[in-house]
């Protein structure tokens, strides 16, 4: 059988979101219940992105044709859906900090009434950004170690959220191996949640931050991929049945950048 490519080449100039598809956390043994306050990240003076080569080992993700400095961000509208819609159409999009840009293979979609989400103990200081309005950042500490990354999904007040679980990188890749305590272009650079906050340098006070905007951390327009994997989301054992078993993890198909355990991704079906 063929093996079909993972993403469609991007333009060279950019494009409008793309028009959402319908579809029907964390590293290692963290939980999205752990969490303890942050170190303040200091100030850097930005510089301009530069794109890099990848891993020879992974073609399945193409450079962009564009520099990451000139690509569109997203507005705001495309964030105000269902995390579970948000989540498929976050894949391939970009993740931009200063000089550092990751490209997303890998989420988890959180909602409203999920016994996994945290937004199932209502509005609290530490979940208020997830009742936020979509768009924003939600960042959180496990076990004092991981920083986790969620993109805020729906209206105002909804409690919902999509976990970034892995990257590619695009650019920055010194940056990113300085930050993560890495020198390597392997897929462990970047194949875990707390490796993504980490390589963006981020703490909690990244927290209600609004990605739409030209202003530190924004998600810029992306390729469509055009095969992705889904499955029962990590780490969340102590949730529901009917929460554990859902497919709401998503990844690009035909890509080393994800995380384990790969063995429960699997096609959608038609």
């Amino acid at each position: 059988m063929k093996k079909p490519l993972a993403f469609k080449r991007v333009a060279a100039k950019p494009k409008r979101p793309i028009p959402s598809n319908r579809l029907s956390n964390e590293e290692g043994k963290t939980r999205p219940s752990q969490c303890s306050e942050s170190l303040t990240v200091a100030a850097v003076k930005p510089k301009k992105p530069q794109s890099q080569p990848r891993t020879k080992s992974d073609s399945s993700l193409p450079i962009p044709d564009i520099l990451p400095d000139k690509m569109t961000i997203l507005p705001f509208s495309f964030f105000q859906i269902d995390a579970l819609e948000l989540a498929p159409r976050l894949l391939g999009k970009f993740l931009r900090r200063e000089d550092v840009v990751l490209q997303i293979t890998e989420v988890e979609a959180y909602r409203p009434n999920d016994s996994a989400c945290h937004g199932r103990f209502g509005i609290t200081a530490r979940t208020a950004p997830v009742f936020g309005p979509g768009g924003h950042a939600y960042v959180y500490l496990c076990y004092g170690l991981h920083t986790m990354l969620n993109v805020v999904a729906d209206k105002e007040g909804v409690g919902a959220a999509v976990l970034i679980r892995s990257c590619a990188p695009v650019s920055g890749l010194e940056t990113i191996q300085r930050r993560r305590g890495q020198k390597t272009d392997k897929p462990v650079l970047l194949n875990g949640p707390g490796k993504i906050g980490q390589a963006l340098g981020l703490s909690t006070e990244w927290s209600s931050h609004p990605l739409y905007t030209p202003d530190g951390l924004e998600i810029l327009d992306g390729p469509e991929p055009e095969k992705m994997l889904v499955g029962p989301r990590v780490g969340i054992e102590y949730a529901s049945p009917e929460h554990v078993n859902a497919l709401w993890r998503f990844a690009v198909a035909g890509t080393s950048w994800i995380s384990a355990p790969k063995n429960t991704l699997r096609p959608p079906e038609s």
